[in-house]
């Protein structure tokens, strides 16, 4: 008799437990579910233009409550390893993509891959040659270099022959600051463009072809070097040859280094873009578009360019553009 007693003394406390436990779970609504995945994909890691793209896109994830999941190849030459990432993070079925494509061209099946498989595609910093991915953020290549083409024309005083440092052919940002540049130039009457050099996105590259092209050319007045690097490169050059100042440099973006050589008077003009944006922007119009409102996505966001020079540098507006780089 005490056994059954006992047994069901038991029985109730153990139905008990579950009827608090139900009720507990009734007044906190049911599980939160697991987290969206967002797959951001740079061109590159290995420089700090990247890092600020990651700032913006972790910025966009925690505001959204949303996974940022960063992973790019170590250098912006690297087509096949771009794709290779992207192909794993499509097979991991990930909610989206943002990406920034290696190659404009090569990097469009792996996009069409991504898109049948339900998985929307945003692109930032350097697209596709394509329309399916959803939303291109990034700068306005094209007039940002003719900027940069307008403003050294004016430090040369409008006259003699200037080079230009790309970086890599195929990649789309890089041939749209070729052919802005190109277009600019053309507007500066006395200002003829000379030779024209890539440097592959490498530091030690982009010394040797603006080694190269001042050997070849001893009267050259200027340079535009279209990215980090290939200001890094240039500017490295232009001072162990005593150059500074005296070859005009203006180039793209704002890593330490460029503005470092800025305040020197190596480089007298940065085109400078806004990474952190792109990244946050790429990233909220992905969970815009996993959540199902793909009709309000705009085709295209230009994030701007500010031109930045030793006399605005130390403004509160420049400061406040360039803090996410520090």
């Amino acid at each position: 008799m005490h056994r059954l007693v006992i047994t069901f003394t038991l029985l109730a406390g153990v139905l008990l437990l579950f009827s608090a436990c139900a009720k507990r779970q009734e007044a906190s609504g049911p599980a939160p579910s697991a987290k969206l995945r967002i797959a951001v994909v740079p061109k590159g890691t290995a420089h700090s233009f990247w890092l600020t793209v990651k700032a913006g896109a972790e910025q966009a994830g925690q505001e959204e409550g949303v996974q940022i999941l960063w992973k790019g190849p170590a250098e912006e030459t690297d087509v096949e390893g771009q794709q290779r990432i992207l192909e794993d993070f499509i097979n991991q079925k990930v909610d989206a993509i943002v990406m920034a494509a290696c190659d404009a061209d090569g990097m469009v099946p792996i996009v069409k891959q991504a898109m049948d498989a339900g998985i929307p595609v945003i692109t930032i910093d350097s697209g596709v040659n394509s329309d399916l991915p959803l939303s291109f953020v990034a700068t306005d290549n094209v007039a940002a270099a003719a900027k940069a083409a307008e403003v050294l024309c004016e430090l040369v005083g409008g006259k003699g022959k200037v080079g230009m440092v790309p970086f890599i052919k195929g990649a789309a940002s890089s041939e749209q600051r070729e052919q802005g540049f190109r277009e600019g130039i053309k507007n500066c009457t006395g200002v003829t463009l000379g030779p024209v050099l890539y440097s592959q996105s490498q530091v030690e590259r982009a010394m040797q072809v603006t080694e190269d092209m001042l050997t070849a050319n001893p009267d050259l007045v200027g340079i535009f070097a279209a990215n980090e690097p290939g200001a890094v490169g240039a500017a490295t050059v232009l001072e162990q040859r005593e150059l500074a100042g005296k070859v005009k440099l203006v180039a793209f973006d704002a890593a330490q280094p460029e503005i470092d050589a800025l305040r020197r008077g190596t480089i007298q003009a940065l085109i400078v873009q806004n990474p952190f944006k792109m990244g946050y922007e790429g990233v909220k119009l992905a969970v815009q578009a996993v959540k199902g409102d793909r009709a309000s996505i705009p085709k295209r966001v230009d994030t701007g360019v500010t031109v930045v020079t030793r006399d605005n540098l130390d403004t509160p507006e420049v400061q406040e553009l360039l803090k996410e780089r520090r």
